[in-house]
């Protein structure tokens, strides 16, 4: 029979292995016990909570799918469950450990320097360091082409000017990739905190990932010694190509938020008494948590097919997007309708759709917009692009 909780209603489950089941267990565990208790205070007060990021990384999940470093070498399937269960904690927390892993440690592991992974990569997995990705610009949006910031070299150093926005983790970072126009086109940089001319500022008056640290990045004469270039990232590529590594963990992070609403909407239905019956023995109830069974059955489904196509190493970055297009946009109506369906009581922190609902508010935007995927599906399709 279906789980009506999970839900799994084409058994998920026993689609996945049995180490695959015990990684999902162990993020879910720790969302249950460490997370869900302070994750409102969190949300209300605008504080993300530092004190967890030790206990993430003792369990192994920071940067999880490399195999080396330190780090867990999890398959991607089981990357993307511990995405699912951090994010139906909160996407505040599966945001601070998909930049952490997708956009900080994927570019080091894949063009940086023996010297940088060394340096860097251990002590990510451990949690002793932090690190943020610095590509979107004031100005630049969806069009990462029309960068503005600069790198030139000075000797044996480079010489950086500019800045960017809506950085994840910015203010708390020991290390910012960063990604700058040169004479031979976009290049990555490590950018240690406290590096003269680099300075971070926290975005304010959010109402979106609030339990996240949202920051901007400026550098004014910023001089990074040459060894900090990653040596092998040239190009508009690879920036885009880690964009594709957090896409993939969106996909299956929203499932969990979507999970998470699901679970409460049916729980209330179950217990509010209307018209002299629970709400659950009402049609439209009955319609309506149908219709979340079934968009995340098929967002379930999408996104293991997925990991198996990226784990054999085939998957396509077109099919990522059309997975983060389609999942977000399903987690986000998903907590609108169990909103609803809380009456006036949902708008409060004490119910997490309303928190979920504005999380994915950010999310639906963030890592390309809802219509960037959707022109990205359109050109693969048609072969036109209509950028």
């Amino acid at each position: 029979m279906p789980d009506s909780q999970t839900p799994d209603f084409y058994d998920f489950d026993g689609l996945l292995t049995e180490d695959e089941r015990h990684v999902r267990a162990t993020a879910a565990r720790f969302v249950d016990d460490r997370v869900l208790p302070i994750i409102a205070e969190c949300f209300e007060h605008g504080r993300f909570p530092v004190e967890l990021i030790p206990e993430m990384a003792e369990l192994g999940l920071l940067g999880p799918s490399f195999e080396d470093y330190g780090c867990a070498g999890l398959n991607n399937v089981a990357y993307g469950l511990v995405m699912q269960e951090l994010e139906r904690g909160d996407g505040g927390i599966r945001s601070f450990a998909s930049v952490q892993s997708g956009l900080c440690m994927f570019p080091i592991h894949t063009w940086g320097s023996d010297e940088q992974k060394r340096t860097w990569l251990p002590a990510m997995a451990r949690g002793e360091a932090i690190g943020c990705f610095g590509l979107t610009e004031p100005d630049g949006g969806s069009d990462p082409s029309t960068m503005r910031t600069a790198a030139r070299k000075e000797g044996g150093d480079w010489v950086i000017d500019g800045s960017k926005t809506w950085i994840t983790n910015g203010t708390i970072a020991d290390v910012a990739v960063v990604w700058a126009m040169t004479e031979e086109g976009i290049c990555g940089f490590l950018i240690e905190k406290d590096t003269p001319g680099y300075t971070t500022r926290d975005i304010a008056h959010k109402f979106s990932l609030r339990a996240s640290v949202t920051s901007e990045l400026f550098f004014d004469n910023c001089k990074v010694p040459s060894r900090n270039r990653l040596p092998q990232a040239e190009g508009l590529r690879c920036p885009l190509s880690c964009l594709t590594q957090a896409r993939y963990g969106i996909a299956w992070g929203v499932i969990g938020a979507a999970m998470a609403c699901y679970r409460e909407a049916l729980a209330f239905a179950r217990e509010r008494v209307l018209f002299g019956a629970p709400l659950i023995n009402k049609q439209i109830i009955q319609v309506r948590l149908a219709d979340m069974v079934r968009r995340i059955t098929m967002a379930q489904l999408l996104v293991l097919q997925l990991g198996r196509l990226k784990d054999g190493g085939t998957m396509d970055s077109t099919q990522v997007s059309l997975a983060k297009w389609n999942n977000v946009r399903m987690a986000l109506d998903v907590a609108r309708e169990a909103r609803d369906m809380l009456g006036a009581g949902g708008i409060s922190l004490e119910c997490s759709p309303i928190r979920h609902a504005m999380n994915l508010e950010s999310v639906i935007t963030y890592e390309g917009t809802e219509t960037i995927h959707q022109l990205i599906v359109g050109r693969e399709i048609t072969g036109i692009s209509s950028f």
